[in-house]
């Protein structure tokens, strides 16, 4: 199946055109690597999960990290 533009929910490299975490994000890895914390705060359907996703896997497959994804959403109805 060939790539397409994603509009709705987490795009996948292998299946949607997108351009990779490190050209997205160029601020974090610097941050990570000084073991610091960012926050990744934007509108809804802007590429938050697509990014962090995206850093994740690029992340592991250096071979210095091992990235986890945790969601706090299903707190959400505890607040």
């Amino acid at each position: 199946m060939p790539r397409s533009f994603n509009t709705a929910g987490p795009c996948r490299p292998e299946d949607d055109y997108m351009l990779p975490a490190s050209v997205r994000l160029p601020a974090v890895r610097p941050l990570i690597d000084a073991k610091k914390y960012f926050v990744l705060h934007a509108a809804r359907q802007t590429g938050k999960t697509t990014a962090l996703l995206a850093l994740a896997a690029e992340l592991t497959a250096a071979g210095r990290y091992v990235a986890a994804l945790v969601s706090m959403e299903v707190g959400a109805p505890f607040e």
